[in-house]
């Protein structure tokens, strides 16, 4: 596989590092992710630091956030999570880093680990607790409860994380919407900076799709309306800022990292499946952990797949992800037609020189966009 374009502009500010280890596989989850043993995730890490030096050799980067994802990448040890954190403290130059962000699973969470987090530079978490309902947390496969997951946000406001996010999963197989209200009142009741709420969806090579074409589970496009409007009216109401039709924030607290996707930045992604998206190319690393180590380790490219893109596509991207966001789009990327269209049936708002999804519109989010694309 050929390597992608070696610019000397377009300064790159964003990385996403993807841990694939889990504790357990959940039913739901299509991100690459496997159980490891303490061999393959020692060698991961190896390899993992192997590619940082490799991209800062051969990137311009003046890094300003950093989300590490996965997976699990809290279902390593304390003392590896310090080693990588310093490694890539050596590696890159952070002087201008903003947000450095950790995806965390409640049953992986101790005060030694948040510490050694905070200490290391992390500053911001981003919590998976899904739901505080303990029968849909044992639908969903997750491997805590409800009092773990408390108990771990308390760990990491302890150990001095002013900016937490907690993530909640809505449209569950079974779910109310009394449980869902519950789900919001409890994590509203923690005071988390930002709060991201997801519909459930049934993604390719997952039990619950498997289900899903079993007839055990299906989907109401009703119910899925109804639970986005509560979110929004509950969180709001509590001082949110619905910035991100999936997302909210406080006031400052909005993900720097997750808005520079949403507009389009450049990225770097390393580790086994990620992907980077610079200028128009964008390349994607092989989705094996141990193929991954393998190639670099033989001094060879991680890299699987690497995409030319158009001006078209680029347009399509931005449409289909500026449309979520509250900032919305400029007026001029869209057909006027169209776009006189979807206001008048009350779907699309104008604000200056910009187009933006009105309450109604972020309902039928995905069909808007469809009718502009």
């Amino acid at each position: 596989m050929n390597e992608p374009e070696t610019h000397t502009s377009n300064v790159i500010r964003h990385l996403y590092v993807h841990f694939p280890f889990c504790a357990r596989i959940c039913p739901y989850c299509a991100f690459y992710k496997t159980r490891g043993n303490a061999a393959e995730v020692a060698r991961f890490c190896e390899a993992l630091i192997f590619e940082a030096r490799r991209v800062a050799e051969k990137f311009p980067l003046m890094l300003e956030t950093i989300f590490f994802g996965g997976g699990t990448p809290t279902v390593l040890s304390t003392a590896q999570l310090k080693n990588l954190l310093e490694l890539f403290h050596e590696i890159f130059d952070l002087g201008a880093l903003r947000e450095w962000s950790i995806e965390a699973n409640p049953g992986s969470v101790s005060a030694k680990k948040a510490a050694a987090l905070r200490e290391s530079g992390i500053n911001r978490i981003s919590l998976g607790v899904q739901s505080w309902d303990n029968q849909l947390l044992n639908l969903l496969g997750r491997e805590h409860h409800a009092a773990q997951a408390e108990e771990s946000f308390h760990i990491f406001r302890s150990a001095g994380f002013s900016n937490i996010s907690v993530d909640l999963m809505f449209a569950l197989p079974g779910q109310t919407e009394t449980q869902w209200r519950g789900s919001l009142q409890k994590t509203i009741a923690l005071q988390p900076e930002h709060i991201s709420t997801y519909c459930l969806t049934y993604e390719e090579d997952t039990e619950f799709l498997a289900r899903f074409a079993r007839g055990e589970f299906a989907v109401n496009d009703e119910t899925e309306a109804r639970f986005l409007d509560l979110a929004m009216t509950t969180l709001e109401s509590a001082g949110y800022e619905h910035y991100e039709i999936s997302n909210y924030a406080r006031p400052g607290f909005r993900s720097e990292h997750n808005r520079a996707y949403w507009r389009g930045a450049d990225y770097i992604g390393i580790g086994p499946s990620a992907f980077s998206t610079r200028g128009f190319e964008r390349w994607q690393n092989i989705a094996d952990h141990n193929e991954y180590a393998r190639r670099l380790f033989a001094n060879e490219s991680p890299i699987t797949s690497i995409e030319k893109l158009t001006p078209t596509m680029k347009r399509t991207e931005h449409i289909a992800l500026g449309l979520r966001t509250s900032e919305g789009i400029v007026v001029d990327t869209i057909d006027q037609n169209q776009a006189e269209e979807l206001i008048s049936d009350g779907l699309l708002a104008r604000r200056a020189n910009r187009f933006a999804l009105t309450r109604a519109g972020k309902l039928l989010a995905d069909s808007v966009a469809e009718e502009l694309l």
